[in-house]
């Protein structure tokens, strides 16, 4: 058995940018024949990176260096334009909030939907129900519609969802982020438990302190290219110098 959960080779990713948007029926009547003139974004470029079992690992950058487009790739939400990802285990995403929610239902049908989605059988799901709220603080409101939940409610909605699901990888992105800073903190002490456990861990931020906290290694993109990969103190460090210089 490999001993890497995650192995990226060469991916690269761009998307088209339009710069101008026909909206209705009206602009396509009145304009049939215009065209609209799209802008090619580069966000990866043959970024390459192999994540160990039960590594924290961090992925760092500035806004638009490709780290959210990388995590997506490796979900197995975005094709790479090249490049191969392969996976070594059950994966976990938490990587945009609402995603796979249905807001016209409760959190209860939510509940059953995303946790049958993640592999959680009945029986898994009935043992594991109660827990699911709990940890979410959310009993009181199990069968409101999600359409009604503030942001706060369904961060800890979905987080609960996905560390309580069966899973060997977990991709987190910067969605704590939303959270008030007492759920934040439980979230964190989850990581140890995560870790004694050998789950390996995916973790997007902008919170360097956290990265600097958790992970064992991290990579450094920037324009979509790996600037730096290493001990997580070293990638930190070296994101840190351009904007000492800066200053």
């Amino acid at each position: 058995m490999t001993s890497l959960a995650v192995e990226a080779s060469g991916i690269s990713k761009a998307f088209a940018i339009p710069h101008e948007q026909r909206t209705n029926f009206k602009e396509y009547f009145l304009h049939p024949l215009r065209r609209t003139a799209f802008e090619r974004n580069q966000a990866l470029s043959d970024v390459s990176v192999a994540i160990e079992r039960g590594e924290f690992f961090g992925l760092i950058g500035p806004n638009g260096s490709g780290k959210s487009t990388l995590l997506k790739i490796i979900a197995g939400i975005y094709r790479p334009d090249t490049g191969v990802v392969r996976v070594n285990g059950q994966l976990s995403p938490f990587i945009e909030l609402g995603v796979g929610f249905n807001f016209e239902l409760s959190a209860r049908d939510n509940v059953i939907i995303n946790g049958t989605l993640l592999g959680l059988t009945r029986r898994q799901l009935r043992s594991k129900f109660d827990e699911i709220l709990a940890f979410a603080e959310l009993e009181r409101f199990v069968d409101q519609k999600l359409k009604n939940y503030s942001t706060g409610m369904l961060l800890r909605l979905a987080f609960s969802v996905a560390i309580l699901a069966p899973f060997e990888i977990l991709l987190l992105d910067e969605v704590l982020a939303v959270g008030d800073q007492s759920f934040q903190l439980k979230c964190y002490q989850t990581f140890d438990g995560m870790r004694s456990e050998g789950k390996t861990v995916v973790y997007v931020s902008h919170d360097l302190d956290s990265v600097r906290r958790f992970c064992d290694r991290a990579l450094l993109l920037r324009a979509g290219r790996v600037e730096a990969v290493g001990e997580s103190s070293e990638v930190l460090d070296a994101y840190r110098v351009p904007e000492a210089v800066a200053s």
